[in-house]
């Protein structure tokens, strides 16, 4: 996995930014959105059964950097910042072993077609998207803070 060192060397890397609510529902909009698509591929295709899981939670996620005001544009990057959140106690251990895992699952699948099976349980990924939103709700100005400090001292 990436550093946040590294990404932030990187011009598409880690960034801190501006804060947007905005950013942040509409990720998390997305994410629904997604969520829908994968009901409606069900079991046809596992290589868009993959894709489509994987940015699920990479939007949800996603909804959590921007409303800490934390960009991220390579896969790498965000999947190191949601390890650093894990290990500030913000988000849930095991949530970054997920992405990469489904991560790897979507390039298996998308690029090198192997048509491996996907395991996508819908409430599940529910379970994923309304834990992101909950972060999201919960976040204090406090963690904002300091997990800004953190990326931006690294």
């Amino acid at each position: 996995m990436a550093s946040v060192r590294w990404c932030k060397q990187q011009r598409r890397g880690i960034r801190v930014g501006e804060t947007s609510q905005q950013l942040c529902q509409e990720y998390l909009q997305s994410a629904q959105e997604t969520l829908q698509v994968l009901e409606q591929i069900g079991k046809t295709s596992n290589m868009w059964l993959a894709t489509t899981k994987y940015y699920c939670e990479y939007f949800a996620f996603t909804a959590v950097l921007m409303k800490l005001g934390i960009r991220s544009e390579i896969h790498e990057c965000t999947i190191a910042l949601c390890s650093m959140l894990e290990s500030e106690g913000i988000i849930r251990a095991g949530t970054s072993t997920t992405l990469e895992e489904d991560k790897e699952l979507r390039i298996d699948n998308q690029y090198y077609l192997k048509n491996k099976d996907v395991a996508a349980d819908h409430d599940d990924l529910l379970d994923f998207v309304l834990e992101m939103k909950r972060v999201c709700e919960t976040l204090t100005s406090e963690q904002t803070t300091s997990v800004r400090n953190l990326v931006s001292h690294l």
